[in-house]
């Protein structure tokens, strides 16, 4: 996901980055507590809700919270089953059968069945919806042919009964039950019609903990309300406020909104991290995470001045992480050295990124005469407005014109114009970014950001309606997660997965790692309990209860 998932992308107006463990803000136990309540936060104009094209941060939080479909995933990534009452693969991993929780509904009565689940995947991958995150159903059969608008049904997609859903995929993929929790999995009832339906995508009607009150207000806000047709365990709060905030400065309208008492959870600027946690931590008011996520610079591989591999490593060399984590965070955000996050255990590198490890001022300047990057060279430098980036981004321009002589023109837009500058085919130089997981796997990480087939170049325009933004292409980093999507041993695949992070990351420098995801936000304990961040650094809506 990303953002400031996705990625998403965590990718909306993230300020500071990591998920895994939260502090404070309640006991975590959603079953007790009273219900009722209006829980407001404030967020940035997403790209979509609609779960057809929901990708970024601020779209996920709404789209997770309207619907439901097979398997969700626990803060601490652990996947757990939602619809799915049992999911069975054939030997070969082609095959996978879902049964599917009979009885349930949604929130305008229709049934939730195994044709619902057809009919939303279908829709998010036909050629009509023009979906900018419908690889992740890449894998299935008949896949090319929908997309491409050969055809308008989902070969690999069927209903074998009302309750069992049948999936068979091109290539093996042992993990693919994980990849389910990701919106554009979610089951939709008859009346979303196609992709492009606009009543629906400001609308959606879904099968969630909660629905919509009326319809999108764009830019102004968005309304959810408890779902009391809910098909698995309801959620207590009333209604949550969503007020869509100026992406120029939306950090400090959060944080002001809490101060004021208009908020109920709430993101910081950079500069008061220190300070929000000296007042609030001991008010039980403090939430950190270290989330399963990363910040890092795309570089575009595919236009001068770093479509080589010596340009990408002297820019990573030249940047003094650690200094940057010290000085402009205060010691808040971690250095990262690889692509896959810690909490990721099975297939963690630290260090895997060399670059990464250590401003090395002499070996930059060598690769960056090698690479033709003279002094005086421009170099655009893109990022979101509104999410606190301003200093960091800032303090690493100022460290390639030391180190390098560089002219770095900075390229400050909204998270959504940032977004679509990016999927230009003529972007180059480097945009700051950063992936929080869809879903618990390293695949989630290493397809979306570096495959060939996560570009989806748009015909004729050229521009990349995948996630692989920085263009990125190697045929045996492509075989690596081939091999590893086929592997059925747990440990085997994770060899294969470190192997290709190893070779994008390393040897080809496909993308520039920076920090680790430390995320801190600030929570309402005193009218609200368990307030906790989930695995897509979001606040639980679904288990809030009043005090």
């Amino acid at each position: 996901m990303r953002g400031a998932k996705s990625a998403k992308w965590v990718t909306g107006a993230i300020v500071v980055a990591l998920a895994a463990t939260a502090c404070g803000g309640g006991s975590g136990d959603g079953d007790k507590g009273k219900g009722g309540g209006v829980f407001r936060l404030g967020i940035t104009e997403p790209v979509a809700i609609d779960p057809a094209n929901a990708q970024e941060s601020e779209g996920m939080l709404v789209a997770h919270n309207l619907f439901t479909g097979l398997y969700k995933v626990k803060a601490n990534g652990e996947l757990v089953p939602a619809l799915a009452e049992s999911a069975t693969t054939s030997d070969d991993g082609k095959t996978w059968t879902f049964k599917v929780k009979a009885g349930t509904k949604f929130s305008n009565g229709e049934p939730v069945d195994a044709e619902a689940f057809v009919r939303g995947w279908t829709r998010v991958a036909s050629k009509a919806t023009a979906s900018d995150v419908s690889y992740h159903l890449a894998g299935i059969q008949g896949y090319a042919d929908l997309n491409g608008g050969k055809t308008e049904k989902f070969a690999g997609v069927t209903a074998v009964d009302a309750n069992t859903l049948k999936v068979v995929l091109t290539e093996a993929d042992f993990e693919f039950d994980k990849k389910t929790v990701h919106p554009v999995f979610s089951p939709v009832p008859k009346v979303a019609g196609a992709g492009d339906n606009k009543k629906y995508n400001d609308a959606p009607i879904g099968n969630g903990p909660f629905k919509m009150e009326g319809s999108w207000e764009h830019n102004k806000k968005i309304v959810l309300v408890r779902n009391d047709d809910y098909g698995l365990t309801k959620a207590k709060l009333d209604k949550v406020e969503l007020s869509i905030l100026n992406p120029a400065n939306s950090a400090n309208l959060e944080y002001q909104g809490f101060q004021s008492g208009q908020f109920d959870w709430a993101r910081m600027p950079t500069p008061q991290l220190p300070v929000a946690k000296a007042k609030y931590a001991p008010k039980n008011q403090w939430v950190e995470a270290d989330t399963s996520g990363i910040n890092y610079l795309v570089s575009f591989n595919h236009n001068a001045p770093l479509n080589s591999v010596d340009a990408r490593k002297a820019i990573s060399y030249a940047i003094d992480r650690e200094a940057i984590a010290k000085g402009v965070f205060q010691g808040m955000m971690k250095p990262a050295t690889s692509v896959l996050p810690p909490s990721f255990a099975d297939v963690y590198q630290d260090g895997v990124c060399t670059t990464c490890v250590k401003q090395d001022k002499a070996k930059a300047k060598e690769l960056a005469a090698k690479a033709g990057l003279k002094p005086g060279t421009t170099i655009n430098f893109g990022y979101n407005t509104g999410a606190g980036h301003e200093e960091w981004v800032q303090a690493i321009a100022q460290q390639l014109k030391d180190v390098l002589g560089l002219n770095v023109k900075l390229d400050g837009k909204p998270f959504k114009e940032a977004l679509a500058t990016q999927q230009e085919k003529s972007a180059n130089g480097l945009w700051r970014s950063a992936w929080g997981a869809d879903y618990p796997t390293a695949d989630n990480f290493l397809y979306p950001l570096l495959s060939t087939g996560s570009i989806n170049p748009e015909p004729g325009t050229g521009k990349a309606l995948g996630d692989n933004r920085g263009r990125y292409s190697n045929p045996k980093f492509d075989d690596l997660l081939k091999r590893a999507r086929a592997t059925k041993d747990d440990a085997a695949r994770a060899k294969l997965y470190q192997e290709a992070e190893k070779l994008a990351i390393d040897t080809e420098q496909g993308l520039i790692p920076l920090w680790k995801r430390s995320q801190y936000r600030l929570a309402n304990t005193t009218k609200f309990d368990n307030v906790q961040m989930d695995f897509f650094e979001d606040p639980t809506l679904a288990e809030i209860t009043l005090k």
